[in-house]
């Protein structure tokens, strides 16, 4: 990184003491710009960026009344071969949002956690939340700067859900890798498995249920995606690794303990057994 400190005086470079932007990206634009994953080159002689990068796969999404839920599986892919089956795709992107990501899995990371230093740099900036539309186009300017990578064959699809201070619901904000946002109604899904994931989503999915019903469908849904695409991993219960499922409300972002999903995904089980959809 280009800015560091003086080492003779400890001193922070003036950059970091003077009034400037509240975005955190703009300032390491200009400052650092070697640091932003949109301006990385890929190494010369990858032919397959599959390869150089494990995949995130399916994520999902869905309202309920009182706010919005978002949930991934666990699995990682490389090429054919599985490269990791408990790495986490969802994640808390500041008190009242969450954000899911498909795609390339280590940039994806990178971009979640300068995503929320971003909102965070706003906050204390402004001394305000930026509101979640105005986090939407953040995230969507982000993804625009990470564009070179995706052409590289580096690609990050990510799925934005919070809790609207303002009108008081869940909202979902769905991506493509060039950075165009769409906000999505009702409930949405990203990654290999999507297809199947919304499928389910359609049919499960019902106005005024509340976060316990949507755990259940979210869970449900996944397990759908993973019963029919080899790149998303279902709950395994000989491992303990389950679908990381967190809840946005009013009373801000909660993660649902494994113990929950695994009841939930051990009822799921039984009711298909019972309907003879597991012979």
């Amino acid at each position: 990184m280009t800015l560091s400190a003086d080492h003779t005086t400890g001193r922070l470079p003036d950059a970091f003491l003077r009034p400037g932007s509240s975005s955190f990206v703009d300032f390491l634009a200009e400052h650092a710009p070697d640091r932003l994953p949109g301006n990385r080159v890929m190494p010369a002689g990858v032919t397959d960026p599959a390869t150089l990068s494990p995949h995130a796969t399916t994520i999902v999404a869905l309202t309920f009344d009182g706010g919005v839920l978002l949930a991934g599986d666990r699995r990682a892919t490389a090429g054919p071969m599985i490269a990791s089956r408990s790495i986490e795709k969802v994640f808390p992107a500041d008190e009242y949002s969450a954000v899911g990501i498909a795609g390339s899995a280590g940039i994806g990371l990178e971009l979640v956690r300068l995503f929320q230093l971003e909102l965070e740099h706003y906050e204390k900036i402004e001394g305000s939340l930026l509101s979640l539309t105005g986090k939407a186009n953040r995230l969507a300017t982000m993804l625009r700067a990470n564009l070179p990578m995706a052409m590289q064959g580096l690609a990050v699809v990510p799925l934005f859900g919070g809790y609207d201070l303002a009108q008081g619901v869940g909202r979902i904000f769905s991506y493509d890798a060039t950075g165009g946002r769409y906000e999505e109604h009702e409930h949405h899904g990203v990654g290999s498995g999507s297809i199947f994931a919304r499928g389910a989503l359609k049919k499960l999915w019902r106005r005024g249920m509340d976060a316990e019903a949507a755990v259940h469908v979210a869970v449900e849904a996944l397990y759908d995606a993973a019963d029919d695409d080899s790149a998303t991993g279902g709950p395994d219960t000989v491992r303990g690794i389950f679908p990381v499922v967190a809840t946005v409300s009013e009373d801000g972002y909660q993660r649902i303990e494994d113990a929950e999903i695994s009841r939930v995904a051990e009822q799921i089980v039984a009711q298909r057994r019972e309907r003879g959809h597991l012979a």
